[in-house]
C-alpha cells in the first residue's frame, strides 16, 4: 500500500525534531524509499549516516544493517522500524556454529561477508563486502587456509577468483537462491547486446558467474552488488540490461 503525503509529512516533520536521519535499503518499497534521506546498500548507508549531524539513525533493513550503523557510529541512537526484519543468510550461522567450525581448523583465517550479524563478525579475523572479498582474501598470506561465512555463492566465487584453500559455509539468502541455475543462452540471443549484470549471491552465480569470470564464456556479464550494479547503468552507454537479482 502506497503511503499518504499526509503520513509522509508526518513522518519527515517528527524527523526533524527528533533531528534524526532515516536510511532505506534498496531492497525497500519505493514509498520507503521516496521519504529517506539515503538510499543505498547497507554498509554505504552506515558509512554515509556516521558523518551526518543526526543524533538518531532511522534504518529502514534488517537486523545486521542496524548493528553495522551502531558499531560504526556508536555515540548515536539506532532505531530498527521492525526488530523481527530478519536476514536468511545472515541468520545461516551463529556464533556458536563459527566457533565450533573454527576449533575444526585452529590455524584457519576466516573471513566473513558482511551480512551477517555482530556476534559473528567478532568471530571473525576479516569482514568482507561483495565488492572487495576478493582483495581481501588475496591480502592474506598464501600458506593460510581460509573459512569463507556465509554465503556459499560469493564463496564459490572467490576460491574460484584466488585459487585459495578455502572452506566454505553452506549459507545463503533464500531470496537470491531461488534465482537459480538460469540458462542465459537464450537472453544472450534476445539481447545480444545487453549488459548482463549478476548480484554475487544469486544461486546463477555458480554456473554463469564462474565461466564469465574464469572461462569467459558469458558475454558483458559483470559482477555486482546491488549499488555496484546502480552506478555501473548510470555510466554504461548501453541501453539494454538483463539483471540477475531480487525484484528491488
Amino acid at each position: 500500500m502506497d503511503m499518504n503525503k499526509e503520513l509522509a509529512e508526518k513522518i519527515i516533520r517528527l524527523k526533524n525534531e527528533k533531528n534524526a536521519v532515516i536510511l532505506a535499503h534498496n531492497y525497500e518499497r519505493p514509498e520507503i524509499q521516496d521519504i529517506a534521506d539515503f538510499v543505498g546498500d547497507s554498509l554505504g548507508l552506515s558509512q554515509v549516516a556516521s558523518k551526518t549531524d543526526a543524533e538518531i539513525i532511522v534504518f529502514c533493513g534488517v537486523h545486521f544493517m542496524a548493528e553495522t550503523a551502531s558499531i560504526i557510529s556508536p555515540q548515536k541512537k539506532v532505531l530498527l522500524p521492525d526488530t523481527n526484519a530478519g536476514c536468511s543468510l545472515a541468520e545461516s550461522i551463529t556464533i556458536e556454529e563459527l566457533r565450533e567450525w573454527k576449533s575444526k581448523f585452529p590455524e584457519a583465517v576466516v573471513v566473513t561477508y558482511i551480512n551477517s550479524t555482530a556476534a559473528v563478525k567478532t568471530e571473525s579475523d576479516y569482514c568482507c563486502t561483495s565488492s572487495n572479498a576478493v582483495q581481501v582474501v588475496n591480502s592474506i598470506p598464501k600458506e593460510k587456509k581460509i573459512l569463507f561465512a556465509p554465503d556459499r555463492f560469493l564463496g564459490k566465487y572467490v576460491k574460484a577468483m584466488t585459487d585459495r584453500d578455502i572452506e566454505i559455509w553452506d549459507g545463503a539468502c533464500h531470496v537470491h537462491e531461488k534465482i537459480g541455475e538460469i540458462d542465459f543462452n537464450e537472453a544472450h540471443e534476445k539481447y545480444p547486446d545487453a549488459e548482463f549484470l549478476i548480484h554475487p549471491e544469486c544461486g546463477c552465480s555458480t554456473s554463469c558467474m564462474l565461466k564469465a569470470a574464469v572461462y569467459e564464456d558469458c558475454k558483458n556479464t559483470h559482477i555486482f552488488s546491488t549499488e555496484g550494479m546502480i552506478q555501473f547503468v548510470d555510466k554504461s552507454e548501453k541501453d539494454q540490461f538483463v539483471i540477475a537479482t531480487e525484484i528491488g
